[in-house]
């Protein structure tokens, strides 16, 4: 149930941002303050996205640490040794989560307790990774010119308002899991003549923008867009650009090779995806650990041919594995500060319920499991 205090809460965030009410989390929950406002930068990152909180509280949902005392999220990743926040924007979403008004609830919780804050742009109205990279409804019938503005525009105005609330951004990601590209619709891609079908009806959009593979050119334009932007508002924050599949060189070489190398793109770290249970192989623990140590050489094979640092931007393991996924993140974050070239390791919605139909969080019963011990330690050492 809504406190008197939390109601009010929510009605200053609506105030200040000049909307209704109905676009800020009813449910906001303010985190115990244990900070002085300031967010600490440098050293190792350890962290978290926990961008489906906010709804998930709407839900009903309530999250206890392990001695079974109610916790908010953002509060118990840091109880659990955490020192970064992980934070996805998508555009107009249907239903209003992770829009900017709902960001800057959770970013503002983040900054009280002292963490440091990474902010993911999807560029789309809802989730974007290699295999969708949605336009967003409003710029459907943009030029390629028009989308690189719609790009600054978007990135600056979120930002801006972060800034403006006095919220410190560390990071920020230009594109989510851009190996295929970004701003097109799926299941298109026909080499210099793609077209791509819309949702609405199956029609085709006709600006040819479309995958690195078809327009490098256009990609990279609207990474520089994301970047300059980003830059502007916050010229110390660091740009990535993310990938999947941290344990093949592939998409790294697809994306910064050929296409931001040819092109001219513009960005700080290099941020990597990894999933490292595969329920298909034979032996699935030793494909969990080759899986690791490859994304650890990949690091340093990263930095040697690029000169970028890395972060780890997801990982996630089943959450009915919770001592393999405890050694996994065990071995991934000491390999990957051992290379001196990783600068975080972020876990993706551990918190994620079971009855949600996700299964690679690191929650069950909406606490936390063995698995994120990994962190508590990491963070002790």
């Amino acid at each position: 149930m809504k406190t008197e205090f939390s109601m009010i809460i929510s009605l200053f965030v609506a105030a200040v941002l000049g909307m209704g009410c109905s676009e800020v989390n009813p449910a906001y929950t303010p985190a115990d303050d244990t900070g002085d406002g300031s967010t600490a930068s440098g050293g190792f990152a350890l962290g978290a996205d926990i961008s489906s909180v906010t709804e998930y509280e709407h839900d009903g949902i309530t999250f206890y640490n392990t001695d079974g005392n109610a916790r908010e999220c953002t509060a118990l990743m840091k109880e659990i040794g955490m020192n970064s926040i992980r934070l996805r924007v998508w555009v107009d979403p249907a239903e209003g989560w992770c829009n900017k008004s709902d960001v800057l609830v959770k970013a503002l919780r983040a900054q009280r307790l002292g963490m440091r804050i990474m902010i993911d742009f999807h560029y789309s109205d809802t989730w974007a990774d290699p295999g969708r990279q949605l336009i967003p409804a409003a710029w459907l019938d943009y030029t390629t010119e028009e989308l690189a503005d719609a790009v600054a525009d978007h990135t600056t105005e979120v930002l801006k308002l972060l800034k403006d609330k006095g919220v410190d951004v560390e990071w920020v990601q230009v594109g989510n899991e851009v190996t295929t590209g970004m701003l097109y619709h799926t299941a298109v891609d026909t080499g210099n003549n793609a077209t791509a079908a819309t949702d609405n009806g199956g029609s085709l959009y006709a600006n040819s923008n479309l995958g690195i593979s078809a327009r490098p050119e256009n990609f990279t334009a609207f990474i520089n867009a994301g970047y300059d932007a980003v830059k502007q508002v916050y010229p110390d924050a660091q740009v990535i650009v993310h990938v999947d599949r941290g344990n093949s060189m592939n998409p790294v070489n697809t994306v910064f090779r050929d296409a931001l190398g040819q092109n001219g793109g513009k960005y700080d770290i290099i941020g990597l995806s990894l999933y490292p249970y595969d329920d298909e192989a034979e032996d699935w623990q030793a494909a969990i650990n080759r899986n690791v140590d490859d994304c650890i050489a990949n690091i340093n094979t990263i930095y040697d041919t690029f000169g970028h640092d890395v972060m780890i931007v997801e990982v996630g393991m089943p959450y009915n594995m919770a001592d393999e996924t405890y050694d996994m993140l065990t071995r991934l974050i000491t390999g990957a500060k051992g290379t001196g070239h990783c600068l975080g390791v972020f876990y993706w919605e551990p918190e994620t319920p079971e009855s949600e139909g996700y299964n690679m969080g690191a929650f069950e019963n909406n606490m936390p499991t063995h698995a994120l011990d990994a962190f508590t330690e990491a963070a002790a050492e």
